[in-house]
């Protein structure tokens, strides 16, 4: 019998694993009870820690404490938002041929590790999580990822998975999957559905069409670099600043401070979910001094209102290109623990004229739910369900780069996927036999406004005036939203044909083999410290236990020595009785001792 097919919401602050077992979705608690699991980990000079212990540690051990790498995937060095996102992050981010990777010391050498190792660290231990919860070894998996992720970003995500083990039968975005935890429960209704997802890291819009079991991506739209973890921010640079002018101090190098700040901040938001005011108080917090002070929910407001409101104009595109008017949405969905925060619920009820937000959905559990439904369907499962199937779409234009600067868009924003679109290109200068083929993503018509995705180089043009040669150039969208380009030379005996998927900044399978090599090494690292933690805690645990045995033993035989000295002459019954009581608890210490011997 196979093994269930898992569903994962892979979160830039917190990750979630499901399955559908025994007719429903049951959402898989970690070894800490948590339904919940910090995309967190942290290395140190014994082993590494991934979930809740890695956040656990994080102001002391800040350097080695790695988490937001979702917001490294599929990025270059030069990107401004790694740029942006690494003046926050304690660990150290360095340049290595023009790819982020994450510096950290683990048991006494230096590691460096791209955004796809550390996020394949996350999924191990999800999946680690969903095989003790079944008790038997997990392959498959159903990944969701943010709606906005482009191909290199999905592919990564894939090449993660693929690094901890996993096998990616689809790749689901956030929105839709939270639109099927949500869709199941309405019948056969055509509705028009807003999900407004808003995580620890990124913010997706989508609008869907649902009908009869057929979920139906009309467009998305999003900011992958949004999030509550850049509300964090704000708060951290205005405690940063108050505390300088207070103490004449700047505590912004300090990146053991700040992480106990950024922890306070992080709680602080969470209470001003539920109340006016939180209080921020952390001991020692630079050279000896104690900060204390009051974030008022106003003020957090006031900090963030530029980041909450571009989420309304983020629906306001989508709906547009949904073509729908507010009038047309049935129901507005939120999903992702930052939808908790009341202004932002203001500004989208407000925006669709005070209809009632949908929170009938848990907002942390909702994607992994969806996900381990679309698992189940491509599962052995499917009969269970019914007929689900799901429409999704190109987040972004992509195309090529023309001679003058201006991109020739393939595929449109917004164009359901899987799509497969050719266009025939030529030679710019006479007697050209090799063409260069750039490919990009974005809304504007001038490359340099746009993003490169990756190029090739295509050879073997018979020469010819400018303009003869014919190239057939083909790009492809699958499913899970990865994109394939080929280019072939017409009417040529040895033509030739190049595919390209995304490779600028992904692994190469060399890269990929080596790191499952490395995860595998790091499981057994893993292993090793577990079991010698293990015998370490048995053998302290026997050792105590035995411990207290003996001294109740030796208390008593202490107490009747002292009291025969202090009682030289007492009577012959008073000796047998004392004796009498010091056998009975000896033998029962002895019959302990046996008892907990035998049970080690």
């Amino acid at each position: 019998m196979n093994a269930p097919v898992i569903g994962i919401d892979l979160g830039t602050s917190y990750s979630c694993v499901g399955v559908y077992r025994n007719s429903k979705v049951e959402i898989i608690a970690n070894d800490q009870g948590n339904k919940i699991t910090p995309s967190y980990v942290a290395f140190n000079d014994t082993e590494r820690l991934i979930g809740d212990s890695a956040k656990n540690q994080v102001s002391m051990n800040p350097y080695n404490t790695i988490f937001g790498t979702n917001r490294l995937i599929g990025h270059q060095w030069n990107d401004a938002k790694v740029q942006y996102n690494r003046k926050y992050w304690p660990s150290e981010v360095v340049n290595e041929g023009g790819k982020p990777k994450i510096q950290v010391k683990y048991q006494g050498r230096s590691l460096r590790l791209c955004a796809e190792e550390v996020a394949s660290m996350v999924l191990f231990k999800i999946k680690e999580t969903a095989e003790v919860f079944l008790g038997r070894t997990v392959h498959n998996a159903v990944i969701t990822v943010p709606a906005y992720f482009n191909s290199s970003q999905r592919q990564a995500t894939k090449d993660a998975a693929t690094i901890a083990g996993l096998n990616v039968l689809r790749i689901v975005t956030g929105p839709t999957a939270a639109a099927i935890a949500y869709g199941l429960n309405i019948g056969k209704e055509e509705r028009n559905v807003l999900v407004f997802d808003l995580g620890g890291g990124t913010f997706d819009v989508s609008v869907l069409n649902i009908a009869d079991g057929v979920f139906h991506v009309k467009a998305t739209n999003g900011d992958t670099q949004l999030g509550g973890e850049d509300f964090d921010n704000r708060m951290v640079s205005f405690f940063i600043k108050q505390f300088k002018q207070q103490y004449k101090k700047d505590v912004g190098h300090n990146k053991r401070a700040l992480c106990r700040l950024r922890k306070a901040c992080e709680k602080a938001k969470c209470m001003l979910s539920t109340q006016a005011q939180a209080s921020i108080a952390i001991d020692s917090f630079y050279e000896g001094i104690d900060f204390n002070t009051i974030i008022t929910r106003s003020q957090f407001e006031s900090l963030n209102i530029d980041l909450f409101k571009s989420t309304i104009r983020f629906v306001e595109t989508c709906l547009c290109a949904a073509k729908l008017r507010k009038s047309q949405i049935n129901d507005v969905i939120l999903v992702g623990g930052s939808t908790r925060i009341p202004k932002i619920q203001k500004l989208l009820q407000e925006y669709f004229g005070g209809k009632e937000l949908n929170k009938s959905i848990n907002p942390d559990e909702a994607v992994a739910y969806g996900a381990a439904v679309q698992g189940a369907i491509l599962g052995k499962n499917k009969h269970e369900i019914g007929r689900i199937l799901l429409v999704d779409v190109a987040p972004m234009s992509l195309g090529i780069a023309t001679a003058c600067g201006i991109m020739d868009p393939f595929i449109k924003r917004n164009t359901t996927i899987p799509i497969n679109q050719m266009k025939t290109v030529t030679t710019y200068h006479d007697q050209q036999c090799t063409m260069l083929i750039e490919i990009y993503e974005g809304e504007h018509a001038l490359i340099k406004h746009n993003k490169i995705l990756g190029c090739f180089e295509l050879t073997g043009i018979p020469p010819a005036p400018k303009g003869v040669p014919q190239i057939d150039v083909q790009f492809d969208v699958s499913t899970n939203g990865i994109l394939s380009v080929a280019a072939k030379i017409r009417n040529t005996g040895g033509s030739k044909e190049v595919i390209v998927t995304s490779k600028r900044g992904n692994l190469s399978a060399l890269e990929l083999q080596r790191m499952k090599l490395e995860a595998k090494k790091y499981k057994e690292e893993d292993d090793k410290q577990r079991e010698l933690t293990a015998s370490k805690n048995t053998c302290e645990s026997y050792a105590f236990n035995m411990k207290g045995i003996l001294e109740e033993a030796l208390s008593k035989c202490k107490l009747v020595v002292d009291w025969i000295d202090e009682n030289p002459t007492a009577e012959k019954e008073e000796y047998d009785a004392h004796k009498v009581d010091l056998e009975s608890l000896c033998k029962s210490t002895i019959k302990e001792l046996q008892d907990a011997a035998n049970s080690s």
